[in-house]
């Protein structure tokens, strides 16, 4: 299945994708589910195909694309977890995952502008691959954590370069509103098979810029869940973004920031594109 929260009319909902509709789902459980967050609080994916046959279908081209999961508990966001990354940074090797956090205010969804703030201009790409936590852990371990996985969508972990450079902490350059993009759907696991040998390309306007397959991650994913369970109680609707390749913006010559009218677009094989323009910040 896939599955997308969305606005439509200006009412909030979700529902399941199917040929270039949404059917809303949303809509047909509101009494029971307030969110996609609650279905998988309740660990009910199981009632969507049966609440879709009656729901209405409506065009992609009507609704206004939300965050796959627009208010998580946390975001969790591994850093420098391709090895090509890790080199172009200069970083040194380490023995655990690095993790940082974001903010749900953050994030916006499929076709949306990532905001350009007015207090920088060096506004980086970072397309990535973002696990959606379906069952409630602490201390997981990674022969289970798979039973966790209640689905996986498309991220950009946009980052002010020079922000995150202020200090060795990263939160306040990944953080700006408008520079987490989520979308434009969650894919249940069965849609996407083996993971490892799938490809991550982002591209801005055409070009690719970063070209990996998830088998080449530091960390794998069993791993990022076992220790982020470690430090925190992992909840139901919880985001794991789980690292970008090498070819970020800041690490060429010259860099290539992201600037207004650009079109940035991260494809993950079985997935879908997530597409995003930028502006500057009003």
């Amino acid at each position: 299945m896939k599955l997308a929260s969305f606005t439509v009319d200006g009412r909030a909902s979700w529902g399941l994708v199917e040929d270039g509709a949404v059917a809303d789902v949303g809509a047909v459980l509101r009494d029971r589910f307030a969110d996609l967050k609650a279905v998988l609080a309740a660990e009910a994916l199981t009632a969507i195909p049966g609440a879709a046959v009656p729901a209405e279908r409506i065009p992609l081209s009507r609704i206004t694309w939300l965050p796959v999961v627009p208010n998580p508990d946390k975001i969790l966001c591994i850093g420098l977890n391709y090895e090509m990354h890790r080199q172009e940074t200069g970083r040194s090797e380490v023995e655990h995952p690095t993790v940082f956090a974001r903010y749900a205010n953050s994030q916006i969804g499929h076709l949306a502008d990532i905001v350009r703030p007015k207090v920088s201009t060096d506004l980086d790409y970072e397309g990535e691959l973002a696990v959606i936590i379906g069952k409630a852990g602490r201390y997981i371990e990674k022969a289970d954590a798979w039973n966790h996985i209640a689905g996986y969508a498309c991220y950009n972990d946009g980052s002010l370069r020079d922000f995150q450079r202020h200090t060795h902490q990263f939160t306040p350059g990944k953080n700006f509103p408008g520079t987490g993009a989520f979308g434009p759907w969650m894919a249940t696991p069965d849609e996407l098979g083996e993971l490892p040998g799938l490809r991550l390309q982002t591209r801005v306007n055409g070009q690719i810029v970063q070209d990996a397959l998830f088998g080449q991650m530091i960390f794998d994913i069993p791993t990022q869940i076992a220790y982020c369970s470690r430090f925190t109680r992992l909840e139901p609707g919880d985001v794991i973004a789980t690292g970008t390749p090498g070819g970020v913006g800041a690490k060429r010559n010259p860099p290539l920031w992201l600037k207004p009218g650009d079109l940035v677009e991260v494809e993950i094989d079985r997935l879908g594109t997530l597409r995003n323009g930028v502006r500057d910040e009003i």
